[in-house]
């Protein structure tokens, strides 16, 4: 018969074993951002939306290390099934008007202009694709088999939230997708540093050349690149500014920044505002995006500045636009 004390010790090893983290090791391919307090927000970037600079402190928790990657989402689309938004008849009822043969699936993919033009209208360089997707990212005959490590785009914050319910994880607040891409160095320019490329080297994949026209490709690219393309910044995370445009959870409104200013001298952990208005566009429900894309350029849109803010209406999809994912402890 065992003694008492044998019935104890055994009765003590159960119990700290059911107290241990059922977590073996850190979850595949994320990175343990540890959380802390920073100044959000783009002073000097002239962006109103990004002002003012206020203090916000973030609890910690788990991110992608890159966007989601098409193999990643090749894996989750034969393991369910799903249909992204972009690969579905679109509804007559959400497009009063429209004649019925010019609803088709489809996406807005970017296409260069043969020459300058005014960079007042967007749909001088944007068009909406027939057969766009996230399988077909420049169209019908365009494919991603050679493109398996370069992050998913055509997703909608649908898509993006139908991946998270599958993974167990979830999108990333602004306040947390800001303090990860600083990296630990709060209020500067970029995720790297203050110089955009430092030692005439270029460290993200951005425009460079006359926007829209023609992308000189400087970087390596002219499109998407691999998500590990180029250096990772302090926390080992890659592609926190260009590359692709990445989903954050928070509605999104210019004002957000001064009410967060007006609250109090600390913002902890901002789920951002209750809900979604757009001057530009008062009718469209957007969420924030993050982090900028191939395409941006300080002639056009420099939100590759890693206090900037972007925005995106939900059902969008476009050929720069992906996300990341976060979970908590």
């Amino acid at each position: 018969m065992r003694s008492a004390a044998s019935i104890l010790l055994v009765v003590v090893l159960i119990a700290i074993a059911g107290c241990r983290s059922p977590q073996a090791g850190p979850p595949p391919n994320m990175v343990w951002i540890a959380g802390g307090t920073f100044w959000m927000g783009c002073e000097g970037c002239g962006m109103p939306d990004a002002l003012p600079a206020h203090r916000a402190s973030v609890d910690g928790f788990w991110m992608d290390r890159t966007p989601v990657t098409n193999a990643e989402f090749d894996r989750f689309v034969n393991a369910t099934g799903y249909v992204t938004v972009a690969e579905r008849q679109p509804d007559p009822k959400d497009f009063p008007g429209v004649p019925p043969d010019k609803l088709v699936p489809g996406s807005a993919v970017f296409h260069a202009t043969s020459h300058p033009v005014p960079l007042d209208n967007p749909l001088r360089w944007w068009q909406y694709t027939p057969g766009a997707s996230w399988r077909h990212p420049e169209g019908p005959g365009s494919a991603v088999q050679d493109r398996s490590d370069h992050p998913v785009v055509h997703i909608a914050f649908e898509d993006a939230l139908a991946y998270a319910r599958w993974t167990g994880k979830r999108l990333p607040t602004e306040a947390e997708f800001e303090f990860a891409a600083r990296g630990g160095l709060d209020r500067n320019l970029y995720p790297w540093g203050n110089v955009l490329t430092p030692g005439a080297r270029a460290v993200a994949n951005i425009w460079q050349g006359e926007f829209p026209a023609k992308d000189r490709g400087e970087d390596g690219y002219t499109g998407t690149s691999p998500v590990t393309a180029f250096p990772p910044n302090g926390f080992g995370l890659y592609d926190m500014g260009g590359n692709v445009w990445q989903w954050c959870a928070d509605w999104y409104r210019p004002d957000y920044y001064a009410v967060l200013a007006m609250a109090g001298p600390l913002a902890n952990n901002p789920q951002g505002p209750g809900n979604s208005y757009d001057p530009q566009e008062p009718g469209a429900a957007k969420r924030v995006v993050r982090g900028g894309s191939y395409l941006c350029t300080d002639q056009y849109c420099a939100r590759y500045l890693v206090g900037s803010r972007g925005k995106a209406e939900v059902s969008s999809a476009t050929s720069n636009l992906g996300f990341r994912l976060v979970r908590s402890r």
